[in-house]
């Protein structure tokens, strides 16, 4: 099942969607084509995990860190499906990241590895902007990204959806791609990640203790924004995972 969160006409709604019909939680069934529903992000978490450098294509060294790198991200940083991100006014460079995002389905702590899918609601696509005066830092593997970086309003868009755990049977093996104004510029799979899903609900509820609807942001694959300063006003970006969906996202 997919379910998101909409406004229409005004109120904000719980939706499931099927193929061509979004079904309202009061029961009127929408368009997929009706432009006046307004996409939200389906999730409303306490936090966001985001992990950096959880991919060869990432990490300088093509090496895992001995452990998951973490950082927290604001909840205001999310914006839905068909959003828009602004670039603000002196910023070097702005780089998408297509990120599989995992959904929280229940309060987690000192959760073993092998019962961690238990904890999971479902999954969704994050476009997961990254701004700043330079594509990296002068020593990218140890400097993590900080809240100019990674957590300005509506820097990151998610959705379009949740798709129900049990619906993903393998999501570590979901292809990844990004398309900017139509060109693939992203292309990767969440095998490739260092630290799997199961690893890192593992490592962060032994930390912290993890609530319904929280998100944790995996991590980006291979795959560098296009031009030297990354995606411009006016730009179009598609992020996609395989099974889950398309996240269209527009640059102001």
């Amino acid at each position: 099942m997919k379910r998101a969160r909409v406004a229409y006409q005004g109120l904000v709604h719980d939706a499931v969607v099927g193929d061509n019909v979004i079904q309202l939680d009061h029961g009127s069934a929408v368009p997929m084509t009706d432009n006046s529903v307004v996409w939200l992000p389906p999730a409303q978490p306490g936090a966001i995990y985001a992990i950096h450098l959880n991919d060869p294509g990432q990490a300088l060294s093509r090496k895992a860190p001995p452990e998951p790198r973490v950082f927290l991200q604001s909840a205001g940083s999310l914006c839905g499906h068909l959003g828009t991100t602004r670039r603000p006014a002196g910023v070097a460079y702005l780089h998408h990241q297509c990120e599989l995002a995992v959904v929280l389905g229940a309060s987690a702590k000192n959760v073993k590895r092998a019962d961690a899918y238990e904890y999971i609601a479902g999954y969704t696509v994050a476009n997961h902007y990254r701004m700043g005066e330079s594509l990296e830092p002068p020593d990218a593997e140890q400097d993590d990204p900080n809240l100019c970086a990674m957590s300005r309003d509506s820097s990151t868009p998610l959705g379009p959806w949740i798709v129900d755990r049990d619906q993903v049977p393998d999501p570590m093996n979901l292809a990844l791609r990004t398309w900017v104004n139509g060109k693939v510029v992203q292309e990767a799979n969440t095998r490739d990640m260092f630290f799997a899903i199961a690893a890192l609900i593992e490592y962060l509820s032994g930390l912290i203790t993890l609530q319904r609807e929280d998100v944790i942001l995996t991590g980006t694959p291979r795959g560098l924004a296009t031009g030297g300063s990354g995606v411009q006003p006016g730009d179009t970006v598609v992020t996609e995972i395989e099974g889950i969906g398309q996240l269209v996202n527009k640059v102001a």
